[in-house]
């Protein structure tokens, strides 16, 4: 289940459509009815669900790689992913639990940042760009 005040237009998220998880976008957000509107199966279909039905999308390596971020290793088993002037460091290969994020002179140590969603909402923060 995923916080729906967490949520913005065009987040990815999975939802549990009957059983199945399907990722999509979400289009819309209803608080007042704790549900959300979310496009799924590449565009072709969009449906109101409630939010229990809702997930995060964890963070990974292949995540961020479908982002468009680029992988570079540190020598310290630290790993840095780029995107333009953006940046996203964790301390150790594979271990998403803490990260640091900046763009430019906006460091951020360690913000709650452990799935898709909310890295988006973060990129979009400091950037002022969608992460799509």
């Amino acid at each position: 289940m995923i916080n729906i005040h967490e949520l913005k237009q065009n987040n990815y998220v999975e939802v549990n459509n009957e059983g199945q998880l399907r990722r999509g976008y979400v289009a819309a957000i209803s608080p007042e009815e704790h549900s959300v509107q979310v496009v799924t199966d590449e565009g072709n279909q969009d449906f109101w669900y409630d939010a229990n039905d809702v997930y995060g999308i964890e963070l990974s390596d292949a995540e961020l790689g479908h982002l468009g971020f680029e992988k570079e290793d540190l020598e310290d088993d630290a790993v840095k992913y780029k995107k333009d002037a953006f940046r996203l460091v964790i301390p150790k290969r594979d271990d998403f639990s803490s990260v640091d994020i900046w763009y430019r002179e906006d460091i951020r140590r360690q913000p709650k940042v452990q799935y898709i969603h909310q890295l988006q909402n973060q990129f979009h923060d400091m950037t002022k760009i969608y992460l799509e």
